[in-house]
């Protein structure tokens, strides 16, 4: 094959160098500009005859400071990416071109209740401290404190507070729930040692495991058993990785969001994004726009609770609650899709007849063809990150599942879902790992919970239920739904149900490919890499073991 080559002078060469990875091929990456600069770049790709380099040469290097004159990008976009977003983002309202360039911003500081809000766009990568291998024990200390208008205090907390536990301080929840966090934090920390020292008895190391890794994984069998005890105000850092379209959407729900601390960091991400892509978000001040987006989501929000309030649906209490609801559950509440659906599905891009033609024709096979059929569509699956082809995707399944909020944590970072939960309370009940319990730590850990459920019955009954939340310790159920097809339901549960997991998700994982397979045996079949392993052993030993092997390659030579 022959690819055409532009024809540039020696100028534009030199000029073009710095922000291509290579210079003729008809495959290159671009470097070295701003995210919105890319973004035009590509937004006129529909328009434009001529190739991206030439493009770029003729429309935004006059505009952008040529490399090695001291000049430097300081988050400038450039006048020509500015207008060309100006001109379509604004005066078109064509979103997709703000879906072109993406930025990274650290959400430090963030309580546990914030940092789902951060989590829940679908298009985006987001990673946060892991309570499995992050002691939350020591107090947070700080040279200076950063104060409400961003005020400085180089001495001391702005508000006067002394420092203390890694918890969302916040005067105006009064000193009840400051207490009891507090009293939460002292009981998590005093038997970190204790729980440490039980795991390393009852889980030895065995022959041939390095001391390191044998080390890290009893640290964090100790870390998951307690961090149940951790309150949802526990603070976390989330490092964001998404487009310009989903921070905007992210942006306006927590400008949106009733919690004064979602709205707070609302307005700090606007900033962040601002200082580097600007025009991504050109639309959220602007009161047509932005505002009116902002005031329906909030009356949208407030009609729901209305609603549930009349209907009687929010009023529900731990004691009208039945014992099904007092334990961990997975229901699998609705089915879309039967084998015939998914065998035309799997089919469907090899064939060259209509949908109802190809329904018909797998739906007359015999049993023993049908499964024929399957098995060599579904493939060999060597490892869980073999999958079947899209057509698996018409089926789908809805869950309804009450699990604790740390099972639930993890859960949420799926994408390809679609996730509602409820607000979290103690109503649900929560229940005291058996480990603990042999450890001789149980009546510490009830005593820690029980701190938790009173904190959060004093500001729900101070008309504080949105923020009596940051009460609620991890190890407390929570109610949610996912709603997902057979392809997504694959990777969920064999990546959830792996040994080294949490006991608490992988028990979630375990049972969605029973109720999968009940439905719909061919599926549950096919989920071949579901680890049902539950010897008694150290749930993270293999995986510390690859990763020691990794970082030691001659560790055992």
């Amino acid at each position: 094959m022959q690819y055409p080559i532009d024809d540039l002078t020696p100028a534009e060469q030199a000029r073009l160098a710095p922000h291509v990875t290579h210079p003729t091929r008809p495959v290159f990456g671009l470097v070295g500009l701003p995210e919105t600069v890319k973004g035009a770049l590509f937004a006129r790709y529909s328009r434009y005859p001529g190739t991206l380099r030439r493009l770029f040469l003729d429309e935004f290097a006059d505009s952008l400071p040529a490399p090695g004159d001291g000049a430097e990008f300081d988050g400038s976009e450039g006048e020509r990416a500015a207008q060309l977003y100006d001109r379509i983002f604004l005066g078109y309202g064509d979103d997709s071109v703000a879906q072109l360039g993406g930025l990274h911003v650290a959400a430090e500081w963030c309580s546990n209740v914030l940092t789902k809000v951060l989590q829940r766009p679908r298009i985006g990568a987001y990673l946060e401290q892991s309570t499995r291998y992050i002691a939350f024990d020591s107090p947070v200390t700080a040279g200076s404190w950063l104060g409400d208008g961003d005020v400085v205090s180089p001495t001391g907390r702005a508000d006067g507070a002394e420092p203390g536990y890694r918890y969302l301080r916040d005067p105006s929840l009064g000193p009840v729930y400051a207490a009891a966090m507090d009293d939460v934090f002292g009981i998590y920390a005093r038997l970190i040692p204790q729980l440490t020292a039980w795991c390393a008895e009852q889980y030895p190391a065995p022959d041939g495991t390095p001391p390191a890794a044998h080390e890290r994984a009893i640290k964090a069998k100790a870390l998951d058993l307690l961090r149940g005890l951790l309150p949802a105000s526990t603070l976390s850092h989330v490092g964001i990785y998404a487009s310009g379209q989903t921070y905007e959407g992210l942006i306006l729900h927590l400008l949106a969001h009733p919690l004064p601390e979602a709205r707070r960091y609302g307005r700090w991400i606007l900033d962040a994004v601002q200082a580097i892509t600007p025009s991504f978000v050109t639309r959220v001040e602007r009161p047509d726009r932005g505002g009116r987006w902002v005031e329906f989501l909030q009356e949208r929000e407030s009609a729901a609770d209305r609603w549930a309030g009349r209907l009687g649906l929010d009023a529900a209490t731990a004691a009208g609650r039945d014992a099904e609801e007092q334990r961990a559950t997975v229901r699998l509440v609705h089915v879309d899709g039967d084998e015939d659906d998914l065998l035309a599905g799997l089919l469907y891009e090899s064939t060259a007849v209509g949908e109802e033609r190809a329904r018909a024709t797998v739906a007359a096979l015999s049993t023993e063809d049908r499964g024929a059929l399957l098995a060599d569509l579904i493939g060999e699956r060597e490892n869980r990150r073999h999958r079947p082809g899209r057509g698996l995707e018409r089926l789908r399944y809805r869950f309804e599942i009450v699990s604790d909020y740390g099972a639930f944590r993890d859960l949420q970072r799926h994408r390809m879902l679609t996730i509602q939960w409820q607000t979290l309370t103690p109503e649900l009940g929560a229940e005291v790992p058996d480990e603990v319990v042999l450890a001789g730590a149980g009546d510490d850990y009830r005593h820690a919970l029980d701190r938790s459920a009173e904190a959060w019955a004093f500001l729900r009954d101070a008309g504080r239920p949105k923020e009596a939340a940051y009460a609620v310790s991890l190890g407390y159920r929570i109610r949610y739904t996912m709603d997902l097809n057979a392809r997504a339901a694959m990777q969920l549960i064999e990546l959830r149900s792996g040994r080294e997991g949490h006991p608490s998700y992988r028990a979630v994982a375990h049972e969605m490919h029973r109720l999968i397979g009940e439905a719909h045996p061919a599926v549950g079949a096919a989920m071949r890499h579901v680890d049902r392993d539950t010897e008694p052993r150290l749930e993270r030993i293999l995986g510390e073991m690859r990763t020691e092997a990794r970082a030691n390659p001659t560790a055992d030579a």
